[in-house]
């Protein structure tokens, strides 16, 4: 069959991962939904909307092929930071949906990850290449950064169309600073359809509509995905206060601070509580992303918690956070897993 004559449209997706990643995170733990996004529902989504804006059937809408692109730790580096195991559960969850990876190895400098900005050209010299030879109607990425407007220009140069599928949100990173990503406008406006998926999912008219709903993963199926970042908690709690200040001790940080220290969540915000010291002394601050067994969204005020004592610019922070009860413990101890 021709193309002229083929009624299917064909869809490339491309994922950049890094902010794939974040997005996720941010309505796992900081959005109202506290639900992480479904890659299966994200596809059905693209179908939709492919299909409403070319103005043809679904039926005849596929997603032919799909790329994840990401740096990568090297696999002692990830063990150190527990996220081993994360990374394996998510590539699982890639390779199901047939995603094609694309890693590119991450380094540490000065305590920084560093390496994440050459994915970039790969991302776009796989999606301009693929284009060619597999003949997409509609390519569709799912990124915010600028640096995407020459693929976009090239693209429409084979007279493939582009979807963008941006997302603008804040958050608070692990140092309690405000952090922002916004879509860039130059970007949205070189796109055939620019798609702003936070208007979508926020829009009160749509919050019974399956489309949009399915974009989230069940609670019940969250436990047992990963989070594309990697910083998915380990499926096990230490089931003992040995194995607990155990795992401590293993934590990496400052020598001088290695000390267990132990007290109770006494608030929770978004993505973010504070600590209140066992000993006594000021609330600590500490981000999700250093709960280390159990999902932050689990979290209860009062839980007991054991934890290492970092610093940033605003002072004491709580790293390495390990919840030992109650309840969490008492769950541990009757042979529960998380």
């Amino acid at each position: 069959m021709t193309d002229s004559s083929s009624k299917l449209t064909r869809i490339g997706v491309f994922y950049d991962g890094g902010f794939f990643s974040q997005v996720s995170n941010y309505y796992c733990y900081q959005h109202e939904r506290k639900a992480r996004l479904s890659v299966t529902g994200l596809h059905e989504f693209i179908r939709e909307e492919v299909a409403k804006a070319e103005g043809v059937d679904k039926r005849y809408c596929q997603i032919v092929d799909s790329h994840y692109f990401r740096g990568r730790l090297s696999a002692s580096e990830a063990r150190n930071r527990e996220v081993l195991m994360a990374e394996r559960k998510w590539d699982d969850v890639l390779m199901r949906t047939g995603i094609v990876t694309h890693y590119l190895p991450l380094s540490e400098r000065d305590g920084r990850i560093v390496g994440e900005k050459g994915i970039d050209v790969w991302f776009a010299l796989e999606a301009f290449e693929l284009a060619i030879y597999k003949r997409f109607n509609v390519s569709v990425l799912i990124a915010c950064d600028g640096d995407f407007i020459p693929l976009v220009r090239k693209l429409n140069t084979l007279g493939t169309r582009v979807m963008l599928l941006g997302w603008d949100y804040s958050y608070i990173d692990t140092e309690g600073k405000k952090r922002e990503t916004v879509t860039s406008v130059r970007l949205l406006d070189e796109v055939t359809y620019p798609v702003l998926m936070h208007g979508l999912i926020d829009d009160k008219t749509r919050r019974h509509d399956p489309v949009v709903n399915n974009l989230f993963l069940p609670r019940k199926e969250q436990q047992h995905s990963s989070s594309p970042a990697g910083n998915a908690s380990p499926t096990k709690a230490p089931s003992s206060a040995e194995e607990t200040s155990g795992a401590l001790a293993d934590a990496p940080g400052d020598p001088e601070n290695r000390a267990v220290q132990r007290g109770r969540l006494q608030n929770l915000k978004e993505g973010y509580g504070f600590i209140t010291p066992e000993n006594g002394g000021n609330n600590v601050f500490f981000h999700w992303s250093e709960i280390r067994n159990k999902d932050f969204n689990d979290l209860s005020i009062g839980d007991e918690v054991e934890f290492m004592l970092g610093e940033n610019d605003r002072g004491p922070i709580a790293t390495a956070v390990l919840v030992t009860g109650p309840p969490y413990r008492q769950a541990a101890d009757a042979g529960t897993a998380r």
